[in-house]
């Protein structure tokens, strides 16, 4: 895309612009504390401003899109999803504009918990149309239209697989082979795995990205790669990709432990990268040192995105110490969201666009949005504000309010 996106901040006008600014405490709310009692919380922070950058980034970094949901559709929102579409493809367009590809249809896009395949098929159309000359676009490609108990053999598992690799590839998308939570459940070894990725990697049109979720994304991928101690299941990856390696972009790791990150990026063909998904270190990652360095697919990316794209041209430019000032302080706020139970971590996804204009109400598929309680989002505004993360204060100060109200808490 060309970058063109304007913000909606019609929000401004809530509450009322002109009685905001007369009013003393505009720029303060009452947030919560755990013991229970309320403080008068004043905004600190000055917001991140991206300067777009010519050019590409030393790195490859791909910021995991979240959806928006239609919160005025007539539709159970437990059992079925409406896509608002304009909202959505905005925020992918902003993605893009800051020089950042998007990552579609993935678990943050809350791809098996709200959003069926026949849903993500029609988000990863929609956002490779939207997709202009030059940005970048992977997709999620699994088996979920596939339910794990229906699933007898290793063929069925390969059924689905191929069937998903068939629309992504005709939608016009490069893939991210998703972690298959079907295998997961029917594998008896590695030699399981081993052979449904070989069959899928001989049939891929472009080199995918693997995908290696962890437990405490998933807890359903339990002993994936057919081992649950993850330096054996490191082996069974090495494995695949060795044999595999021109039909391997890369692999994105999500296991949240820098060492098991760092042991895998140097067993890795010279081809083939490393996409930290790793959301509590990725800065010290991607940075790396004179040898190996990361790449970026990441949830937090679509949180963060001014700052991940500012760093990243200090980063291009060759300004190290530039590029951790900027992306070092964000790993606060990352690591709040991405918290355990960590597969909750799309409800503060979803707050931050909120709050940043991105989409006009906090309503999530499935209702995910109770997913996180009240101490954990005033927690968050605090790390956002701190850090630089609210692009219009003022707004997101407004919305706040909103949500601290609905939540019990007078302002």
């Amino acid at each position: 895309m060309t970058g063109q996106y304007t913000p909606d901040f019609s929000g401004r006008r809530e509450l009322g612009t002109t009685e905001m600014k007369n009013n003393s405490q505009s720029l303060s709310l009452i947030l919560p504390r755990p013991d229970r009692s309320l403080e008068r919380y004043k905004i600190i922070g000055v917001p991140v401003v991206a300067t777009p950058w010519q050019g590409q980034f030393s790195r490859t970094a791909f910021a995991a899109c979240h959806i928006v949901v239609d919160p005025l559709a007539d539709y159970d929102p437990w059992h079925s999803t409406q896509i608002d579409w304009d909202q959505t493809i905005a925020f992918r367009e902003y993605i893009w504009g800051l020089n950042l590809g998007v990552a579609e249809a993935m678990d943050t896009a809350q791809r098996g918990m709200g959003l069926p395949w026949f849903k993500a098929l029609e988000l990863i159309r929609r956002t490779s149309s939207a997709a202009g000359s030059g940005s970048l676009i992977i997709s999620g490609c699994g088996t979920d239209q596939l339910a794990p108990e229906d699933a007898r053999t290793i063929d069925d598992v390969i059924r689905a697989y191929e069937e998903q690799m068939s629309a992504v590839e005709a939608a016009g998308s490069r893939i991210v082979l998703m972690a298959s939570r079907a295998l997961a459940r029917i594998a008896k070894s590695s030699d399981d795995y081993v052979r449904v990725y070989r069959r899928i990697l001989g049939q891929v049109r472009q080199p995918v990205v693997l995908h290696w979720l962890g437990t405490m994304f998933d807890p359903a991928l339990s002993g994936y790669w057919g081992h649950s101690n993850p330096h054996k299941a490191m082996d069974v990856v090495s494995e695949i990709i060795n044999e595999n390696q021109s039909k391997v972009d890369g692999i994105k790791i999500s296991l949240l432990d820098v060492n098991y990150e760092l042991k895998l990026r140097k067993r890795l063909p010279e081809v083939v990268k490393m996409y930290t998904g790793d959301d509590f270190n990725y800065a010290e990652l991607i940075a790396g040192d004179q040898q190996w360095h990361s790449h970026a697919l990441l949830g937090a990316f679509n949180c963060i995105a001014p700052s991940a794209s500012a760093a990243l041209a200090k980063l291009s430019e060759g300004d190290l110490d530039g590029y951790h000032k900027i992306l070092k302080p964000t790993e606060k706020v990352s690591r709040h969201i991405f918290v355990a139970p960590t597969q909750y971590y799309k409800a503060g996804v979803v707050f931050m666009a909120y709050l940043n204009g991105h989409q006009n109400h906090f309503i999530m598929a499935g209702g995910l949005e109770s997913a996180r309680s009240t101490l954990h989002l005033a927690e968050l505004f605090r790390l956002a504000d701190a850090n630089g993360l609210l692009r219009d204060p003022e707004l997101a100060l407004r919305r706040m309010r909103l949500i601290m109200v609905s939540r019990g808490v007078e302002q």
